[in-house]
């Protein structure tokens, strides 16, 4: 059996990785204890998992990873994947990982030591600490740099990511895409996410007693368990909205609870 993360009763686990593995169960079982939500111990435990797959083709162990083993793991995931015989390739998949994605992956090692160092498994934590500026002197804040640097913070990014502007897209190239969705669902759960800015799991979450169409608005939970009320454009409301959902949702209080997006049962359109 490979290594693979699986879903068990309380939560994502990885499974297939020997006793390393079971410091990394420990590890996640910790953050579900401390309120982490679902959808975080589970990118911990993929994050976890590439790691243990970069260890596994080194024949090493976590007991004996050192600072330059984390710079070796940095230049592994840039490799392109191994995409040979696959009939779906995933798109970037030549270039390597990014770095944004690096940065996340050491994180969550740095994590898993720490974790390792509280409980008595290591004596240090092997991941090294980054660069956090430019400069010899120690930064100080204020007008007047007459505040001192502050509470010191662990961690920082190893990788150098580049500060992107977003793009906007066309107003012509919105509606054409709009446009070319052949269903109601699929054009309300693409327009809340246009007009309303949220992501693909906020919408995935969504209750019909969420969405008030009346006073044009959604309630949403994000990230770390926020919840936010997000108003809506006009074109939102009666053209996109699932016929399905407007008339049932409202007058069944059982059907108030249910899945927003999953209201309505067409495909998805591709």
């Amino acid at each position: 059996m490979g290594q693979r993360v699986v879903l068990v009763g309380d939560g994502h686990r990885v499974e297939g990785c020997g006793a390393d593995g079971e410091l990394v169960n420990r590890f996640l079982a910790h953050l579900g204890s401390r309120a982490f939500s679902a959808a975080t111990v589970r990118a911990y435990a993929y994050d976890l998992l590439n790691f243990l797959r970069f260890l596994a083709g080194r024949n090493a162990r976590l007991a004996g990873v050192v600072a330059m083993d984390l710079f070796d793991y940095l230049d592994w995931q840039q490799r392109p994947a191994n995409t040979a015989g696959q009939a779906v390739v995933r798109l970037g998949a030549g270039r390597g990982a990014a770095p944004a994605t690096m940065n996340r992956r050491i994180a969550a090692v740095r994590g898993l030591f720490e974790f390792a160092v509280m409980t008595g498994a290591r004596a240090e934590n092997p991941v090294p600490a980054a660069r956090r500026s430019t400069g010899l002197r120690i930064s100080r804040r204020g007008l007047l740099g007459h505040i001192g640097p502050g509470r010191p913070r662990s961690g920082g990014r190893l990788v150098r990511q580049p500060r992107r502007l977003p793009e906007a897209l066309e107003p012509e190239d919105v509606a054409a895409f709009v446009a070319d969705l052949r269903t109601f669902r699929d054009r309300a759960i693409t327009l809340v996410m246009l007009l309303g800015g949220l992501r693909a799991a906020e919408v995935r979450s969504l209750r019909l007693a969420d969405v008030d169409m009346g006073l044009r608005r959604v309630r949403v939970m994000g990230k770390g368990g926020k919840e936010r009320v997000v108003p809506v454009d006009g074109a939102f409301s009666s053209p996109s909205w699932p016929p399905t959902c407007a008339r049932n949702g409202p007058r069944r209080a059982g059907r108030r609870s249910a899945s927003w997006c999953c209201a309505a049962r067409p495909p998805v359109s591709r």
